[in-house]
């Protein structure tokens, strides 16, 4: 039996890039994200106060298809990413 509470964090560690860099790509960034946002893979987002970032997926599927196209993975604003498992005890 599927655990439904089970969602996939991408975190991602920060390269350096200036922000001048991170905004130049953010709008391609951007259109990935806003297509997992409105098929609803997405239920949250958000940077680090380190510039490192991290968005929450509703499975392991849709955010391993989302690292392998976000261009900020593909163009080095994200150093390193790991995908974890994690279990959303609020959820019943």
């Amino acid at each position: 039996m599927e655990n439904k509470n089970i969602k996939a964090v991408v975190i991602g560690e920060p390269s350096g890039a200036s922000m001048d860099a991170i905004m130049e790509i953010f709008p391609r960034h951007k259109a990935v994200l806003d297509k997992y946002i409105q098929n609803g893979d997405v239920i949250g987002v958000g940077p680090f106060s380190d510039m490192g970032n991290m968005a929450i997926f509703r499975s392991r599927a849709a955010a391993e298809a989302f690292a392998a196209e976000d261009p900020f993975v593909l163009e080095g604003v994200v150093k390193s990413f790991a995908i974890r498992d994690w279990n959303d005890s609020l959820l019943k």
